[in-house]
């Protein structure tokens, strides 16, 4: 079970980046770009429709709309278009990660996160008063 579950995910991960492709292909119809650039663009999201944090309801988005979507953005791309870019999203999951990105990424953050540590200390309002 746990390795049907893993094919699974990895299957959606897969189809979430072929919708990506397609969103962007000139071989799909206006509406299916439209349907599949809001599905990529949810799942990619870090904001979620229904907050993860709430019990039960929490990863509902995740368990049934996410599927759902990605089903009908499918459905609505020709098959063989959407094979192409299946194929596509195999082989950018092969690539190598920028390992560089990711360290700019985490300093951008890091430099984020000192900034308002840095506005909001409490010894800065001590100085006001």
């Amino acid at each position: 079970m746990p390795e049907k579950l893993k094919l699974w995910a990895r299957s959606i991960k897969r189809d979430v980046v072929a919708l990506y492709f397609a969103a962007r292909d000139p071989r799909v119809r206006w509406y299916a770009k439209a349907v599949a650039a809001a599905v990529a663009a949810y799942a990619l999201s870090p904001i979620d429709l229904i907050p993860d944090f709430i019990p039960v309801l929490g990863y509902v988005d995740e368990l049934f709309v996410l599927p759902l979507g990605i089903l009908l953005a499918v459905k609505l791309i020709p098959p063989d278009i959407m094979a192409d870019h299946r194929a596509a999203a195999l082989s950018a999951e092969s690539k190598p990660k920028s390992r560089a990105a990711a360290a700019v990424i985490i300093a951008i953050w890091l430099a984020a996160t000192a900034f308002l540590i840095w506005l909001f200390w409490p010894s800065r309002f001590a100085k006001i008063a």
